[in-house]
């Protein structure tokens, strides 16, 4: 695909955006989680480890080798199994209680889809030479 790495690097801008903006509003307590913000820091702060992730995934878009494609697909696997992972957390029902899901948390996981399916159509063009070996 020829424009996989310009897509992969536009996801990972809107992962870091989703990052941002609120994933859900808890009734109960009467606030709005991110990214970076939870209620005593219960859900922990996913939003910095997928900006690293973000950061790091455009970096290896960018870079037109082998290794870099290759490490690249390693690394939207592990950013959208830590989406989802963290799509599950923010948006569970606990004790009858279920939280208003917000724009930020289906942004931030189809964002994550977004880089692995571009990670694996961002291809090198490799030379006569290195196929045979």
């Amino acid at each position: 695909m020829k424009y996989a790495t310009y897509f992969g690097i536009l996801a990972a801008v809107l992962l870091i955006i989703a990052s941002i903006i609120p994933w859900a509003y808890y009734p109960d307590i009467k606030q709005t989680f991110n990214g970076f913000y939870s209620n005593q820091n219960i859900y922990g702060q996913p939003g910095k480890a997928f900006v690293f992730l973000a950061v790091l995934s455009s970096v290896f878009f960018l870079i037109p080798k082998l290794w870099a494609k290759r490490l690249n697909q390693f690394l939207g696997v592990i950013v959208l199994a830590y989406a989802v992972k963290s799509f599950n957390l923010f948006a569970a029902c606990y004790q009858g209680i279920c939280p208003q899901k917000k724009t930020g948390l289906f942004l931030m996981l189809i964002s994550a889809i977004c880089i692995l399916i571009a990670s694996l159509f961002s291809g090198v063009k490799l030379s006569e030479g290195s196929k045979n070996q």
